[in-house]
């Protein structure tokens, strides 16, 4: 089971929140013709681990650098040991204003090679410090007789919410988070870095889907995770309804900041690099599909690394050997990851709990009972 650190946890949860929260397909909102995996969760992937610390303390009236916080720190692990048996990545920016570090090397080399960390835009630093600091500790070498590393930091601006000036998230946390990280189920909403998170005019944050291909397809699985705080509210697209246009509520929320959303995508496919740029392309599709355009303050950043091959760390032998899915047949796995990445953007919403933060700024969670009258399929 995932593990999510909480440090006082109740604080900023709606005490009117009683609604069930139920994920998207639990609703009867089927997306895409292709199944989901056992968790319908990136975790999926077999070896994929996730970890969420939770930071949610304090109300009232901001006081930068104390409070209050509504914010985390989540990580994707790629498979143990990453460090000596990289995994093949590749990425898409479709609109870039944000961060995503370490996408350079990224480029560069084809791989990647150390845990993938999501938190908010003013904790990049501390959260890569973290990252530095569990993999020196595991690999006591690095920056010795070792190489360096560049973490994968990706950020989403949780300021609407938290005290973002305070930087809460510590190297401590992000350590925390990678110690604790496990395959199994994900805990999605308002939880780890999407604690602050706002999309669509609700409370967003950390969503998740997957989609196994049938064996005459390959038999593989594709998982996405995203930290969804993008979108206005008159954009909300659900299984092709425009919610956002429908849906009736406060109506301040429709013209709500521009916001970003990160998505990380995992395959068992045996993908090069780039071909999982091309799988990252593919999840700009997904997002489409939920009604976001890309504004110009959105930053909408996509990677995707596989686990079908090992790229050695400084292998002896001058070559070494990996397994190429044709393009001829990538077909399939294309298509399940836009399914993938909407219904795990729809995951994010349903999950999501109304959540009060700094100055009293409250956030409503999508309700699921309007949703359900919207969408006469699911009634």
């Amino acid at each position: 089971m995932l593990v999510a650190v909480s440090l006082c946890a109740d604080h900023g949860i709606a005490a009117e929140s009683t609604e069930t929260r139920q994920r998207a397909r639990e609703l009867g909102i089927t997306i895409g013709r292709y199944q989901p995996g056992p968790l319908n969760a990136i975790t999926d992937v077999a070896g994929v681990k996730v970890g969420q610390v939770t930071l949610s303390k304090g109300e009232g009236k901001l006081k930068p650098g104390q409070g209050p916080v509504r914010t985390g720190v989540t990580v994707i692990v790629p498979r143990d040991d990453v460090w000596h048996k990289k995994v093949p990545a590749g990425s898409f920016v479709l609109n870039g204003t944000g961060e995503m570090t370490g996408l350079a090397w990224v480029a560069e080399s084809g791989f990647l090679e150390y845990p993938i960390a999501l938190t908010n835009t003013l904790n990049v630093p501390r959260v890569a410090n973290g990252v530095m600091s569990w993999m020196i500790k595991r690999y006591p070498e690095i920056g010795i007789t070792d190489d360096t590393l560049t973490p994968v930091v990706a950020e989403c601006d949780d300021s609407r919410l938290n005290d973002s000036q305070g930087r809460h998230v510590s190297e401590q946390d992000v350590m925390a988070a990678l110690d604790g990280a496990s395959t199994g189920p994900v805990v999605e909403g308002a939880v780890g870095a999407g604690t602050g998170m706002v999309s669509y005019g609700f409370k967003g944050g950390i969503g998740t889907a997957s989609r196994r291909l049938p064996e005459n397809e390959g038999g593989y699985t594709v998982g996405v995770l995203v930290n969804a705080n993008h979108g206005r509210r008159d954009e909300l697209t659900v299984a092709g309804v425009p919610v956002g246009r429908m849906y009736q509520g406060d109506e301040r929320a429709a013209s709500g900041a521009e916001g970003s959303i990160i998505i990380i995508i995992a395959t068992d496919a045996p993908l090069d690099s780039r071909q999982l740029g091309r799988l990252a392309k593919r999840a700009a599709l997904g997002l489409a599909r939920t009604g976001s355009t890309a504004l110009h303050g959105s930053g909408d950043f996509m990677l995707a690394f596989s686990t079908g091959n090992t790229v050695p760390n400084y292998p002896k032998d001058h070559t070494f050997t990996m397994t190429h899915l044709s393009d001829a047949h990538i077909n399939p796995l294309l298509s399940a990851t836009v399914e993938a990445t909407e219904e795990a953007i729809l995951n994010a919403l349903t999950m999501a709990v109304t959540t009060v933060g700094r100055d009293g700024h409250r956030v409503e969670a999508i309700s699921l009972t309007k949703l359900r009258a919207l969408l006469p399929a699911v009634r």
